[in-house]
């Protein structure tokens, strides 16, 4: 396994969530979403390490940031949506 990525709707949503999970200590790097991960059109995600995952997505609720799903990016480039 890679690392977590947390789509958003929007580029606002998803620096959002950037910003509050980088006050949280947390590292996350904001891309588009990879396309074989876009529900509508575009969309934006946060890149995550292996152990920043479960922090993030409770951070992010609590906040009240938004976000779509979560997913683990696994070696061979595919992805598997998770419930965290």
């Amino acid at each position: 396994m890679k690392g977590y990525c947390i789509t958003f709707r929007s580029v606002t949503y998803g620096q959002s969530g950037q910003r509050v999970l980088q006050r949280a200590g947390l590292d996350a790097r904001l891309l588009r979403t990879p396309r074989h991960l876009e529900e509508r059109g575009c969309g934006y995600c946060l890149r995550l390490p292996m152990e920043a995952g479960l922090p993030a997505v409770e951070q992010l609720r609590r906040s009240g940031v938004p976000f779509r799903g979560v997913y683990v990016m696994l070696a061979d480039g595919s992805a598997e949506e998770v419930s965290l």
